[in-house]
């Protein structure tokens, strides 16, 4: 789960990455596992909201979202 805590440190490495002192290599791997942590949470919490979306046709039935076949 994303807290503001976790988000807030992506924030304070993305700006000190822009920096010319840059980021130690420890500074980067958090970097990466806090991205992709926040990435995972998105796609969970889009998952969530698409399975709960339904469509309501002309005729006044609605259908939930069907997952696409690849």
């Amino acid at each position: 789960m994303m807290t503001k805590e976790k988000i807030e440190r992506i924030n304070i490495l993305a700006r000190k990455a822009k920096t010319p002192e840059g980021l130690t290599p420890e500074e980067i791997a958090e970097r990466d596992v806090l991205r992709r942590e926040y990435i995972e949470a998105y796609k969970k919490s889009l998952t969530a909201q698409l399975n709960s979306t339904v469509i309501q046709y002309p005729d006044g039935t609605r259908r939930p979202l069907r997952p696409k076949k690849p």
